[in-house]
């Protein structure tokens, strides 16, 4: 037997021991409450036999915390920085060192969860709604939603929302052909299974081509500008037929040029990336997507809106709620589920920082030193193709591989595009300097006094004066009050002492493990060695990130049992979306296309639905037995029913039940046994590393939620990871890249699957933190994680039993790492609900559960192996209080509309003022004595959501608004 005591047998110092929150001793008392004899025992009985593992998974023994950072350190040294100027969506960018430290480097902003209990997420949704403005004024466009995941998959989520709501019956989608290469590749990626067709045109034919959406890029990669005439009357022809007009932007260029709104496109897209977030290898990075106030109701991912609370105070929250995946599932309109909120939050909190007359400054700057690179070059008889620019520009040459050989031995880093053109992109870190290394890689030579003095001069610019933007724009107060850094820095705090996070309370959400994400993890992500190379940078350059990925790949798969991974998916709902890909393609590579019929159950996440439907599979749905376990025999009927159609199942396991389901191996052998694929759903693996491997209990591929189980944290609601890990015969079909063959220098330009993210690897930038995790834990501290994970749920299970029975439970009437507490007997008898129970909580100091998933009317208890006993039970002392409430109802002492749970959560406001309720300011805000050194207190009591709906108000207020 594995042992899962690592706390007691490795030193006090080790990682392991300050991972895990309860100790050797803790664990008695809990095990005893649970009623078994030991950890081991516990697991023997909860898990089945069919699948627990007998041998320690084959990883390093764990590190200590300086031995990990030393590592990283030396990993770290062997990639190289230079000046990047290869452009291609991506740029160089200084972080303002109040948001580096007060932000990203923070806590209390990358501990916290997605905004669903508003709340106690006011501040992130401030902040966030600060982003939709910047997008929305930028764009000259009304909606913008709180960021996507990056600019290549917000121009595919586009070309989808194009689909749905043109009245054009063309299968066409119309893409100028001078766009991103690796954004024309993620549209062919999601087209190709769903029957659209992508036509690529030069700007000149998109004016004449029937279809139902057209995508211009303006700048385009190439760094032309595209005239406003011209995108005017694209626009107009487009209108005609009843098409969509979608223009990938650059937020900088956009502070120049007339914004696409204007100019009568409909949608908008792109990144934020270059707003002081950096390029870490491909990302994590703020994508953006932002319409017309006539399709705010087809718009993907989240949405913040202004709405009121109880007394009428202003108040934000998740807009459109009904659009989220778990309600819509196979008739949702995405899949996303997540977004990039740390990231759009510091975009966001860069433009207040800068104001609009600092971006000004800073995007002329841009233009002014790429005008002199022009005019140098073009001095010295190059001929530059570009008959406008912003910052990018082409350049003939005669021999561009010396071009770029020369640019080396400056440090520097251009754009390869064919043996005889070169490429630049300047940006917010250029400087004169720059620019004479740049000119010297043509063998021109300057200074950089003569470079200051071109810029100072008459010269001519890149942005034809017809294009120039003369609008006015970022008027809000929030892009005029916080250019110095003692107003920022207050202002970045009074946002988070508006919330909770982990920092300062458990967050007991079921399904979305909210662990702990240590301090020693997160140092390297700002490393300029992690931090500052580009997606596109030659290989010899980004050694470090080719070993880091290499081990970290061999890691998951030691840990999954499959036998290949790919770190390109930048969320779980890509990772599905990428499986289920593999399985399509796979199948259509054995002579069966026609196998497209997808089992899910009823209890799965509804992410699962929607990513089938977007893979071009048909959703069926298989039932659940009382037990809450998948119904074999329904599954046998539905397997005989698709037939030669079956193209697989996908599970979650433990289940969404938050059980061990003891079928899983007959389950997998009943799909095999009709030609289907098994995908196992890796939203709750927290309850298997170490102790079963999917790979080996006969699932082919799963996506890992490396912001679950492996440690980077959720960031208000993004950024994640969401790898697949899938079986040798699927691994041909990976998601590749366009860019891929460039920089391993292969030939092969043909691949069955193409690119589900922008960068090859996806959010590569904090993968330093999984592969840290993994490296401090070690074989044994991970298996030890696991088996508090369940320890610990079943805890809560057994101790909150005599007041909310668990819904379900496996073998023994045991849970896995969470558990599903029933508060509808609660509901039946005092009329209290689970919001009610939800918003009560936050007067204890907690984050609630989650809520009416995956069965209405309960709440999904999550502990996590980090919480420690003490933590652990002064949730389960809240939840027995509010019991004790509900009870009180129940007695006739009370209406629940009187209650303090019908009132929650109690702000301060409420509490100081009249006071004419039946139960005392004392219960409000301090119904257990141990409160009354609480800290925190709800900035706003209960949200209409309805009254923020029907008043969709998605932006900040104009500083007119405050003029009174």
């Amino acid at each position: 037997m594995i042992p899962s005591d690592y706390v007691s047998t490795h030193p006090l110092d080790a990682f392991a021991s300050r991972h895990i929150g309860p100790d050797a001793s803790d664990r008695v008392q809990m095990l005893a409450t649970i009623g078994v004899s030991s950890a081991d025992d516990l697991i023997d009985q909860a898990v089945p036999a069919s699948i627990l593992m007998t041998e320690p998974l084959g990883l390093k023994s764990p590190r200590s915390e300086s031995e990990v950072l030393a590592k990283l350190r030396e990993i770290a040294n062997t990639n190289t920085v230079r000046t990047s100027l290869i452009g291609l969506g991506y740029y160089p960018t200084n972080t303002p060192p109040v948001i580096l430290r007060n932000v990203l480097e923070n806590p209390a902003w990358y501990t916290s969860y997605t905004p669903y209990q508003p709340e106690i997420s006011q501040g992130r949704l401030e902040a966030l709604l600060n982003f939709q403005t910047l997008i929305s004024e930028l764009t000259g466009l009304e909606i913008s939603n709180a960021s996507l995941l990056d600019e290549s998959t917000a121009a595919a989520e586009a070309m989808g929302m194009a689909h749905r709501v043109s009245t054009n019956e063309s299968n066409i989608f119309a893409v100028h052909d001078d766009t991103h290469p690796q954004t024309i590749a993620v549209l062919q990626t999601r087209a190709n299974v769903i029957g659209i067709q992508i036509a690529l045109f030069p700007i000149d034919q998109l004016t004449s081509t029937d279809c139902f959406g057209v995508l211009v890029s303006r700048p385009a990669t190439s760094g032309e500008i595209v005239g406003d005439a011209s995108i005017r009357a694209i626009a107009e022809a487009a209108h005609t037929r009843g098409a969509l007009v979608v223009c990938v932007t650059d937020l900088l260029a956009s502070v120049l040029i007339t914004p696409p709104g204007t100019l009568g496109c409909d949608i908008a897209v792109g990144s934020a990336q270059r707003f002081g977030v950096p390029m870490g290898y491909g990302g994590p990075h703020a994508g953006f997507l932002v319409t017309s106030e006539a399709h705010a109701r087809a718009l993907p991912g989240r949405l913040v809106g202004v709405s009121i609370d109880t007394e009428g105070r202003r108040a934000l929250r998740l807009a459109l709620q009904t659009r989220e995946q778990h309600i819509r599932r196979d008739k949702a309109t995405s899949n996303i589920c997540t977004a990039q909120a740390l990231l759009a939050n510091i975009a966001g909190f860069y433009a207040a920082w800068h104001g609009r007359d600092g971006l000004v400054r800073i995007a002329k700057r841009i233009e002014q030193l790429t005008s002199a690179a022009v005019a140098a070059l073009r001095s010295a008889n190059f001929e530059v193709l570009n008959e406008s620019w912003f910052d990018t520009v082409r350049v003939r040459v005669k021999n561009a591989e010396a071009v770029h050989h020369a640019s080396l031995s400056h440090n520097i880093l251009l754009r390869h595009i064919d043996s005889n053109t070169v490429g630049f992109s300047l940006d917010e870190t250029s400087s004169p300097d720059t620019v004479v290394a740049l000119l010297r890689s043509f063998d021109v030579d300057c200074t950089a006094r003569s470079v200051a003095a071109l810029c100072a001069s008459s010269l001519t610019l890149g942005i034809p004066t017809a294009d120039l933007r003369t609008d006015e724009f970022m008027t809000q107060i929030v892009f005029e009050r916080y250019h110095s850094e003692h107003e920022m820095l207050r202002y970045l705090r009074r946002l988070a002492d508006k919330d909770l996070s982990l920092d300062r309370t458990m967050i007991p959400l079921g399904s979305c493990t909210m662990k702990l994400n240590a301090a020693v993890e997160m140092i390297p992500i700002t490393w300029p060695e992690f931090a500052n190379i580009h997606p596109f940078a030659p290989l010899e350059d980004a050694r470090g990130y080719v070993q880091l990925i290499a081990e970290l790949e061999a890691m998951l798969v030691e840990i999954t049992g499959y036998d290949a991974v790919s770190l390109q998916p930048n969320a779980g709902s890509q990772g599905e979306f990428a499986g289920l890909l593999a399985i399509g393609a796979y199948h259509s590579s054995r002579g069966e296309p026609q196998r497209r019929v997808c089992l899910i159950p009823s209890s799965a996440h509804g992410t699962n639905a929607a990513s089938a439907v977007m893979a071009g599979m048909r959703v069926v749905v298989v039932n659940c037995d009382a037990h809450g376990n998948v119904d074999l025999d329904d599954l046998k009927l539905k397997c005989d029913s698709a037939g030669e159609a079956l193209a697989a199942l996908m599970i979650t396991y433990p289940s969404t039940h938050g059980v061990f389901e003891q079928d899983v191996v007959a389950m997998c052998d009943l799909v095999h046994g009709h030609g289907g694929q098994v995908y196992i759903d890796g939203a709750n693996l927290n309850a298997l590393v170490g102790i079963a491997q999917p790979g080996n209990f006969g699932a082919d591929v799963s996506h890992l939620n490396l912001h679950k189980t492996f440690c980077i944290p959720h960031g208000g609601g993004g950024p994640g990871v969401g790898p697949i890990g899938v079986k040798k015969h699927l691994a041909p079909f990976l998601p590749t890249h366009p860019l891929i063959d460039v920089l391993h220098g292969s030939a092969s330009t043909t691949h069955p699957v193409g690119p589900v993210a922008g960068a090859p690897y996806g959010s590569a930038g904090i993968l330093p933190i999984s592969w840290a995790y993994i490296s401090l834990m070690g074989d044994i501290g991970l298996r030890a994680a696991t088996v508090q994970a369940i320890v610990s749920a079943n805890y809560i299970s057994k101790k909150l039993a005599p007041h909310y029975p668990t819904l379900y439970s496996g073998r023994g009437g045991f849970v896995a790492h969470e558990c599903i507490l029933d508060v509808r007997p609660i509901t039946k008898l005092s009329g209290v609900t689970v919001d009610d129970i939800a918003k009560r909580l936050i007067d204890f100091g907690f984050h609630a559960p989650t809520v009416s998933f995956p069965v209405t009317g309960t709440l999904m208890v999550e502990p996590t192996e980090s919480e420690s006993l003490r933590e652990i039970d002064r949730f389960c002392d809240a939840m027995i209080a509010i019991a004790h409430e509900a009870s009180m109802i129940t007695s006739g002492e009370l209406t629940v509309d009187e209650s303090p749970l019908r009132h929650a959560p109690h702000t301060i406001e409420d509490v100081v003022g009249e006071w004419d309720r039946t139960y005392s300011r004392q219960q409000a805000i301090y119904p257990l004595e141990s409160l009354r050194s609480r800290m925190y207190y709800p900035p706003v009591s209960r949200i209409d959501a309805a009254y923020g709906d029907r008043n969709l108000m998605c932006s900040c207020e104009p500083l007119s608004h405050f003029a009174s």
